[in-house]
């Protein structure tokens, strides 16, 4: 998961956690995509701006407002009239092609078997590829009539795919495999179809009564089994009607020339259930029986032949079971939900399936012996030129709307499929099925093509990572590589190419894979390399059209332009580091590759003689000897970094400016002269120790107008104007001398990617200011440590960061600009908190991310071991020895092991690695576990106290079935759906039966829509002052731009779709909630992963607006499978699990199950109170919910004790007044009276006995509607009702908070939607801005 989940998706996802919002500002940084977005597109058109980033792109939004309308052009319906079928009407739009309603046909339940047919108006035949809105005399009402047409081989290829497909279109075992872009998804088994209208007509009345509302008894609070089987429950429609028993190709293909001359295409094969064996002849015009059996040919026509234009139609006639099964399978393959089966962009691998029998399929048994690549389908007769559409793409016209949504779509399509098949070619290389272009070499350095995409390994060939640390450093360069490439085609500037990058984990090899520059491969390297260096600096290169490019680049990456010596002692100057290399293509366009050190150098793991650290640097133990000398910062770290600084400068100036004010009505300017202005008390090393300057204690909004002084004076010091007055001018100087900017008239930080590169040099000119980018290194380097780790860590304690599982811990991570190898560092910092016991969730991920991936780096040497015979025999030893509690576990060999070994001498060339490839079964758990507390010393310095996994369970208290899932997910293990017992002592957990598969692990660049996440950002930034009907129009906008360019899945999709959901039901509109939230939670299962906890969120939104729609059981079933998957992912001890739980608490007290009711919301109030403390607010809130239950169950005193506890709090919290306070002491008073009541009856029961005079008692079953808001508390939706004045209020305030947010505007990051963190904390507290919008 390093940077698969790229950095935007991470910040797509993040973008509604309520807290984060895009206004978020320096921490928490979502400008790194903003500005990735926001500028780029602009920038390329006009002059690069003098001046360092002040400048607004508001030119953005006033531009696509006029743009979208042009997109949405008005469609129209047309009447298709297909054979044998009524005529329909269609509704199509002008942008469409022919070909669109082809594929709409080819889905439609009726016209389903149909492939080969034309379309035709009045007779003419349709071009396939034009847009409707080019066809003459086409418009509203016009009849198209569909015409069968002659088959061609091809043709009938295609005929019989489709029909395979759609004979196995409920079937999915192409999910379980990862192939095509198939994933899994369980959603309809929770909700069993009864979502919106269908589950309409059964709301009302009867659902009280049948509910059962039980869970298993593994979801209940305080159960300690962890089952695996309902990972994956069983769908009904899987077990598949069986239509057919065989349909496979004959063995007579293909057709003898004298047949061909008749018209024989191709020969299938046929056994029907009823088990009659028939032979069928795909010719020109259909689909007949001929009179051959499996072992004569006689192609002759049978009697009947039953000619039928169709294979379906064929079979009808001849198989009555067919018939009525393929009916019936039509019917729910059309019933099922569109997102259940469009295909993901990128594959989803599932690391766990059922046993799936092995059936017949002559479609995947020709697609694997055929040397089709997969893709004639779409060209005709060639493998694609993957280079050429990747540039092709790029170079696409972007100066309005269309044409950018046109270009992004292009570019992410081909992006897909380019990694869709640089992971099908990485496969095929490590199984060995790819002939080398040097075969002749020894196995680690040889280098493939296949498909026109370059292949090479990750290890260090011919020394050539030798001083950057051999293997490892071969074995990270191709992930640095990915980064550089993403962060460039990011910053998208016209005429710098890159390549197509794809770096694929597989069977513990990293492979990674190139589209081809044209006319790379005829000559030498030396001679291509017009810029940079082939050997890391010794002999460099530069030339000026790359440097005119790469200046582009030099702002938003900051990167500074400098000069190196090279081999002659002749200085170059470069404007990126030595070994990124620039080669003209023979196509005449100007590649960069190589960008392995893209961002600055990390110096905590790079010891240099003579360098001191910072001491914040060295308190934690750094510098450290790393592995590899690649480490460098993330482009987040740089980032927060370059934003930290700017508020420094803006803050020193706006000091000095403060200064000389008030000394100018002293009269005494002495003070500045003697240049002990105010900024020689903060010099550099000051600031970093995290001293507060005077001016970040006051209140920031009294130095608004400060501060839009500052902003004013460095734009005119920028504009190079005579006008300011030298004092000032001074004080601008100083401010910029002490942040370390670049320029000493403006802020602009940049750094040199090649300082402390070994074998780089530079020249004395430039001694000084090597020297300040050495200091600035440092800088960024402590930074990281005093402020990242333990900004990140207080955003564990706020809960603006809830990480579930390791992806989503590393992403938390990456988003602060935190490398994983701190992880170490920052689980110590935890250890060291205050509030240690708040923090148990993250501590307890961090501890089992550093065990399964210290496991991980172990498994791979082992893997690189193992021959493909013996690769389950393999996993199944490493899985016993890491996680079962059986203590000897004996690896079986496979059993060609056993014949003489003199076989073997011939064999062993093709394993790639060194080793003897039995080595790997002599592990042990005792080794094993040993290696990776070593492993986890070494690699991340961090002491686990474990010598096996029994102790990790013990003193970390892990799941080992959390365990299995995280190590399944890094390494691509697939593995048998069933309950394993790992406590078993006699026997092993794991047999070679239970590997089902290995799985590539992919990292690949994510092309993004700019524009759809512009509106995304403004939407939310609407939603946020309160402006939910604008925010609203700008979202569903948004996911109209997000479907142009993606397709219809994406995460970014799956965010916008919750986002929607969630202004719905603020609105009101519970149905349109319900069926956006169910697309959102189809989307996540589908793209992210059934158990993803975005997944898991997912489920308890739309658990909420079930239960706003009446249906109950659904909202309770969604919710124990919520419960279920995050017990599976983390375990019950998670702060999430509260509101989880108070969700399911209060559904049942909803339908008057009292008793399960409290289990769940007594459990709720435990963990609120342990990580939200006993004092706070959550806790309040669960007691009152606790209170509430034993009201409804007449238990008056248990009521009475919990709710004086939460009223103790409230009067605490928040004062006598205040409503919640009044709202809990009302409530006890009735308690009170209640109790009293209840009381006095018994009593006269006592005195009278049977003939007491009894007053009816009111015991409240609570009502829907109350029940309603509860939930809609617990959940932070909050709807306050506004008056008229409130508003006006409100608005100007916002427009106050706006003024001084521009005053704040960031430098480089200058987006519009950034806001300082000063001013996040005054952030305004708007009805919607109170509610926390869960990720």
């Amino acid at each position: 998961m390093v940077i698969k989940a790229d950095e935007m998706t991470a910040a797509a996802s993040q973008a509604e956690r309520g807290q984060e919002q895009p206004q978020r500002g320096a921490e928490e940084h979502l400008s790194s995509m903003v500005l990735t977005n926001g500028n780029s597109l602009h920038e390329n058109h006009k002059e690069e701006p003098k001046q360092n980033g002040h400048e607004e792109p508001d030119h953005m939004e006033e531009g696509s407002d006029q743009e979208v309308i042009v997109i949405q052009d008005t469609g129209f319906t047309v009447k298709i009239h297909a054979p044998g079928v009524e005529p329909f009407p269609l509704q199509v739009s002008p942008q469409e092609m022919v070909q669109e309603i082809h594929q709409v046909l080819m889905d439609r339940e009726d016209t389903c078997h149909r492939t080969c047919f034309s379309l035709q108006l009045d007779g003419n035949v349709l071009d396939n590829f034009a847009e409707l809105k080019t066809i003459e005399g086409l418009q509203e009402g016009s009849l198209l009539k569909v015409v069968e047409e002659p088959y061609t081989v091809r043709e009938a290829r295609i005929h019989v795919r489709h029909i395979r497909d759609l004979l196995k279109s409920l079937d999915p075992s192409d999910a379980f495999n990862g192939v095509d872009c198939n994933s899994l998804s369980f959603l309809s088994v929770f909700t069993e179809g009864d979502l919106g209208d269908s589950g309409k007509r059964k709301k009302r009345g009867t659902e009280m009564e049948q509910i059962d509302c039980t869970p298993p008894e593994h979801i209940l609070p305080g159960g300690k089994e962890r089952p695996l089987c309902p990972l994956q429950p069983q769908n009904r429609d899987w077990k598949p009607l069986q239509c057919l028993k065989v349909l496979t190709m004959s063995g007579w293909n293909p057709p003898p020339g004298n047949r061909k001359m008749h018209g024989d295409l191709m020969y299938l094969y046929v056994i029907t259930v009823e088990d009659r064996h028939v032979s069928i002849t795909a010719s020109t015009r259909g689909f007949y029986l001929n009179q051959s059996t499996a072992y004569s040919f006689n192609p002759k026509p049978a009697n009947p032949s039953f000619l039928s234009h169709s294979l379906v139609e064929l079979l009808n006639q001849i198989s009555p079971t067919f018939k009525k099964n393929f009916a019936t399978l039509q019917k729910k393959r059309v019933q099922r939900h569109p997102f259940e089966r469009i295909a993901t962009p990128f594959q989803v691998y599932s690391w766990t399936a059922p046993l799936a029998e092995h059936a017949m399929d002559c479609v995947r048994a020709e697609d694997a012996y055929t040397s089709r690549l997969g893709y004639e389908e779409h060209i005709p007769g060639q493998t694609r030129d993957w280079n050429e559409e990747l540039q092709t793409t790029r170079e696409l016209p972007r100066k309005n709307l269309p044409e950018r949504l046109l270009r992004e779509r292009a570019i992410f399509k081909v992006h897909s499929d380019f990694t869709a098949a640089a992971t099908r070619g990485a496969m095929a290389v490590i199984d060995g099925n790819v002939m080398a272009i040097n075969p002749s070499e020894e196995t680690k350095m040889q280098m493939f093509i296949w498909n026109n995409i370059f292949f090479s390994l990750g290890f260090d060939v011919r020394d050539h990572y030798k001083d950057f640390g051999g293997d490892v450093a071969a074995y990270v360069a191709p992930t640095n590589d990915l980064n550089g490439v993403r962060t460039y085609n990011a910053v998208d500037v016209e005429g710098l190419y890159t390549l197509g990058t794809v770096v694929v984990d597989y069977r513990g090899y990293r492979v990674t894979a190139q589209s081809i520059i044209p006319g790379i491969l005829e000559r030498e390297q030396e001679q291509s390399v017009v810029y940079g260096s082939i050997d890391f600096g010794k002999t460099v290169v530069s030339h000026a059209k790359y440097l005119e490019l790469l200046e582009k680049t030099s702002r938003p990456l900051k990167i500074q332009k400098h000069k190196v010596l090279n081999d002659k002692n002749e200085e170059v100057e470069l404007c990126s580091s030595v070994e990124c290399k620039g080669i003209v293509g023979n196509d005449g366009r100007h590649y960069i590759l190589d960008l392995l050190r893209t961002f600055p150098p990390d110096l905590n793991y790079l010891p240099m003689e003579g360098e001191e650290m910072p001491e914040e640097c060295q308190k934690m133990g750094f510098p450290k000897q790393h592995r590899h000398k690649l480490c460098c910062l993330r482009q987040e770290l740089v980032d927060a970094f370059v934003e930290h600084r700017y508020l420094l400068f803006m803050k020193l100036a706006a000091l000095q400016l403060m200064q000389q004010k008030a000394n100018k009505q002293e009269e005494s300017s002495a003070l500045l002269e003697n240049g002990s202005g105010p900024t020689s008390p903060f010099p550099e090393s000051r600031l970093e120790d995290g001293k507060k300057s005077p001016l970040e204690d006051g209140k920031v909004e009294d130095n608004a107008a400060e501060l839009d002084q500052v902003k004013e004076l460095t734009e005119t010091i920028a504009s190079d104007d005579g006008a300011v007055d030298p004092k000032s001018r001074e004080v601008i100087q100083n401010a910029c001398k002490a942040v370390g900017s670049i320029s000493n008239m403006s802020f602009d930080i940049r750094f040199n990617p090649d300082i402390f590169s070994p074998g780089v040099r530079f020249p004395d000119s430039s001694k000084d200011q090597i020297q300040d980018q050495k200091q600035l290194l440092k800088d960024a380097a402590a930074f990281l440590v005093s402020y990242q780790i333990p900004g990140l860590v207080k955003d564990c304690l706020d809960h603006t960061m809830l990480p579930m599982d390791g992806a989503t811990l590393a992403e938390a991570m990456h988003q602060r600009g935190i490398n994983m190898r701190y992880l170490g560092k920052v689980v110590d910092f935890i250890t060291k908190t205050p509030a240690r016991t708040q923090l148990d969730h993250v501590y307890k991920i961090g501890i089992m991310e550093l065990i399964t991936r210290s496991a991980k780096h172990i498994f791979k040497t082992y893997l690189q071991g193992v021959e493909l015979s013996g690769l389950s025999a393999a996993i199944s030893h490493f899985l016993n020895c890491f996680l079962s509690s059986f203590p000897n576990p004996v690896a079986h060999l496979p059993t060609d092991e056993l014949i003489s070994k003199k076989k073997n001498k011939r064999r062993k060339n093709r394993n790639l690695g060194n080793a003897d490839n039995t080595t790997w079964a002599s592990m042990s758990p005792q080794e094993l576990w040993k290696n990776i507390c070593a492993e986890a010393k070494a690699y991340f310095d961090f002491s686990l106290e474990c010598e096996s996994v029994d102790q990790a369970g013990e003193v970390y208290s892990l799941q080992k079935v959390t365990l299995l899932r995280e190590i399944s997910l890094k390494t691509g293990i697939q593995i048998l759906l069933k309950e394993y017992n790992f406590d078993n002592r006699h026997k092993p957990t794991f047999t070679e039966e239970d590997i089902l598969n290995i799985f590539p692990v992919v990292k690949h660049v994510n092309p993004k829509a700019s524009d759809a996440f512009h509106f995304f950002q403004s939407g939310q930034a609407k939603v946020q002052q309160g402006f939910l009907k604008e925010g609203c129009e700008l979202i569903s906008e948004a996911l109209n731009l997000f479907n142009n360019v993606y397709g219809a899945m994406h995460v970014e999709i799956c965010a916008c779709l919750r986002l929607l959901a969630r202004l719905n039901y603020i609105m009101g509109d519970y149905s349109e909630a319900l069926s956006n939230q169910q697309k959102a939670v189809l989307m996540s299962e589908r793209v992210l992963g059934i158990e993803h906890p975005n997944t898991i969120q997912e489920y308890m939104h739309l658990a909420l607006y079930c239960f706003a729609n009446s249906q109950l059981s659904t909202a309770l079933s969604l919710l124990y499978r919520a419960r279920y998957l995050m017990l599976l992912v983390f375990g019950e001890d998670h702060p999430e699990m509260a509101l989880l739980d108070n969700n399911i608490g209060l559904v049942l007290h909803g339908v008057m199950e009292y008793d399960l009711s409290l289990r769940f919301l007594e459990n709720a109030l435990v963990i609120n109170s342990k990580y939200h403390g006993a004092k706070s607010l959550k806790v309040a809130l669960s007691h009152h919910l606790v209170a509430r239950v034993y009201e409804s169950k007449a238990e008056f005193r248990s009521a009475l004790q919990h709710e004086k506890e939460g009223y103790t709090i409230y009067k605490n919290q928040l004062g006598e007044q205040h409503e919640k306070t009044k709202e809990s002491s009302e409530y006890l008073k009735y308690l009170t009276q209640q109790a009293v009541a209840l009381q006095r009856t018994m009593n006269e029961i006592y005195k009278n006995g049977s003939n007491a005079n009894i007053m009816p008692l009111k015991f409240t079953a609570p009502s829907m509607a109350s029940v309603l808001e509860q939930l809609n508390i617990i959940n932070g939706i909050l709807f306050i009702p506004l008056s008229q004045k409130d508003l006006e209020n409100l608005k100007a305030e916002v427009q106050r908070r706006q003024q001084l947010q521009e005053a704040l505007k960031t430098s480089s990051q200058s987006e519009p939607e950034d806001k300082s963190p000063e001013a996040r904390a005054s952030e305004l507290r708007l009805p919607l801005a109170e509610a926390p919008w869960p990720t």
